[in-house]
């Protein structure tokens, strides 16, 4: 059995960009860096729980879009007041043109 899941298409995101992907209940943000890489983390702040995909991504940094908090996408570390919290991340391949998730 896999847990990989497909989220979208590779071109469904632009560079250095983020979207919403909703699986199994749980809610996710896929990222795609300026380098072309895709990424995932999980799709709720850690502090209020707003959804990451509304948010502003700058190089690989998401900022919520609620009070400015900031997360590295790549490793989910906090990076800026008022989150403390990491995020989980996701391992992500891209497969015929699918981005797909690794959903543990």
């Amino acid at each position: 059995m896999s847990d990989w899941v497909a989220a979208c298409a590779a071109g469904d995101i632009d560079e250095e960009d983020v979207m919403r992907f909703d699986h199994g209940g749980r809610t996710f943000a896929i990222y795609r860096s300026p380098d072309d890489e895709y990424f995932a983390t999980d799709g709720l702040c850690t502090h209020e729980k707003v959804h990451l995909a509304d948010g502003l991504v700058m190089d690989d940094i998401i900022e919520c879009p609620k009070h400015n908090g900031r997360f590295n996408y790549k490793t989910g570390d906090a990076r800026g007041a008022p989150v403390c919290v990491n995020l989980k991340t996701y391992p992500v391949k891209v497969d015929a043109g699918k981005v797909l998730v690794r959903i543990r």
